[in-house]
């Protein structure tokens, strides 16, 4: 369907209030809009002027291929880079980083003119193979950072054959472009990072629909060879109004396709079944030939032996897997791997909990024999590094939940705290208990000054009140200021309507108004109305 901006009779320009109501929706969606006067027809805005050598603006660099141009990055030192953030993974590291350099001196050479740009030139895209949690996706996207380039992360399990349940795999490079904060020129030479490509290879079941398998491969293996993906799809109305708008002032649509013969695609998997795969192959070749176990031979060693041919039978296309001619196993993470992780990787989860702490005033400190501990137990996870995150919530979620509540200013973790973390915490709460009860006699002068505060009343608690509502307080473990908030509810009232019959601007809250407020109150009301009556 076409729809027309303008009048057909006298192709007036769209009345204000229409534009006003395009112009919000496209700022809305942050989709550009050149503005012009109402009535003009001079043509799109003019471009702003060029900074002067005084314009501060002139020190900025306005070229975001500046990273790519300057591309000089030798493979050892890509490893070196990513040595500082993600452990082990030696063979990874070092395909990686001569793919990478190989792919982005190319770049580099078209963009300078050395070489034909529309010449003939094979990727080098990537399939990544190995366990979760090993630092797959954490390498590429320090590598990323480290090019100056966009990067995008997604899972092939969300696209479809042509995007009608799911998502389309040209959505990928329009994400691109998005990383890119919308430079094309940039999104171009971007990275692209699929994960959970195992999960597409499983073949159609007869007479039904191929969503999920060899459809989206063949539209990926499309991308990844070269092809021109349009930036606004058929259910972007935003971008098709944009398109619209910027024609209708006498401008053009801009650049509405971006290439992928530069963009670097890169897969990965955990390809569990494959290793079966490989295993049997392996065992079948070897009968009567040797002795040797199969059983005690990791996972990942069977991966490093498949070829071709096994990816084929694991349910891939054979263009697909052609186009992927970057091959690397990611090894299993051992406990002595993940004691590294926090100890000397930048970025360490373990800094992050010590972060955590210092934010509420805590310092921090971990015995050794505490991260070895740690360690072991995140192994038993079985997720790789991720296994780090789910034993230090586990260990430290109440302590995170107590002690800034508490006059605590360190914390001491030893292995005994990672076996038992609640007897540790209890321990440490055992020595607090009168310090605690200092900082709920603070919270509960508080509370009487903001009372006073909000309705001019002073309230007086009697001392034996007093420890009563703090023995409540702490055997709950609640905060003054919440347990007179749900125990005093109706206190506001009360109070008032005693203060107009009596004329009084004090109250006394005694031991049996804390332990049974509703009753109390009530009988002082009566009384407050009885003495007006006498």
């Amino acid at each position: 369907m076409y729809v027309s901006l303008m009048s057909d009779k006298e192709k007036e320009p769209i009345t204000p209030s229409l534009e006003e109501q395009i112009r919000d929706m496209l700022q809305k969606a942050n989709v550009s809009f050149f503005a012009q006067q109402d009535g003009s027809d001079a043509g799109p805005a003019a471009p702003a002027p060029a900074p002067t050598a005084d314009d501060p603006a002139a020190d900025v660099d306005e070229d975001p291929l500046k990273p790519i141009r300057e591309f000089q990055h030798k493979p050892r030192d890509v490893r070196d880079y990513l040595d500082r953030f993600v452990v082990q993974q030696e063979e990874a590291k070092k395909v990686l980083s001569v793919a990478i350099c190989d792919h982005y001196n190319h770049v580099r050479r078209c963009i300078e003119g050395e070489h034909e740009p529309n010449g003939d030139y094979a990727k080098h895209n990537i399939m990544l193979l190995g366990p979760t949690g090993v630092g797959k996706t954490y390498m590429l996207r320090c590598a990323a950072k480290l090019i100056g380039v966009p990067f995008v992360k997604a899972d092939a399990t969300k696209f479809t054959e042509t995007g009608y349940v799911g998502h389309d795999v040209e959505d990928l490079v329009r994400d691109l472009v998005k990383a890119a904060d919308g430079n094309t020129d940039l999104a171009q030479y971007g990275i692209i990072f699929l994960d959970e490509i195992d999960k597409i290879a499983a073949a159609s079941s007869a007479g039904g629909k191929d969503v999920s398998g060899r459809g989206v491969q063949i539209n990926l293996l499309k991308l990844m060879e070269e092809t021109d993906v349009n930036l606004f799809s058929q259910t972007d109305l935003i971008g098709q109004m944009q398109a619209i708008m910027d024609i209708q002032k006498g401008g053009d649509a801009g650049t509405r396709k971006i290439s992928t013969r530069h963009i670097l695609f890169i897969v990965s998997g955990a390809f569990d079944k494959l290793g079966e795969q490989v295993q049997k192959r392996v065992a079948q070749r070897q009968i009567g030939f040797t002795d040797t176990e199969t059983g005690d031979v990791e996972e990942t060693e069977y991966l490093k032996q498949a070829g071709t041919r096994d990816f084929i039978e694991y349910g891939f296309e054979p263009e697909f897997v052609g186009r992927l001619p970057v091959r690397v196993v990611c090894e299993h993470l051992r406990p002595e791997d993940l004691v590294e992780i926090m100890l000397k990787s930048e970025g360490s989860v373990l800094d992050q909990y010590r972060g955590d702490f210092e934010g509420y005033g805590i310092d921090m400190s971990i015995a050794a024999d505490a991260v070895h501990a740690i360690a072991e137990l995140a192994h038993s996870e079985k997720t790789g590094a991720r296994g780090l995150m789910t034993v230090l919530e586990r260990l430290f979620r109440n302590f995170k939940y107590e002690l800034p509540s508490t006059p605590i200013r360190s914390l001491d973790v030893t292995k005994d705290t990672v076996s038992d973390p609640e007897a540790a915490l209890k321990r440490v709460m055992d020595h607090t208990d009168s310090a605690r009860r200092d900082i709920l006699r603070e919270e509960l002068d508080l509370y009487i000054a903001g009372f006073a505060e909000a309705f001019g009343i002073k309230l007086s608690f009697t001392k034996d009140a007093a420890e009563a509502l703090l023995d409540i307080c702490t055997r709950k473990g609640k905060s003054v200021r919440a347990e007179c908030d749900d125990r005093f509810r109706d206190f506001e009232y009360g109070v008032k309507l005693i203060t107009r019959n009596t004329g009084r601007m004090a109250f006394s809250v005694t031991r049996k108004l804390v332990e049974n407020p509703s009753e109390e109150i009530s009988k002082r009301i009566a009384k407050s109305f009885q003495k007006d009556n006498a």
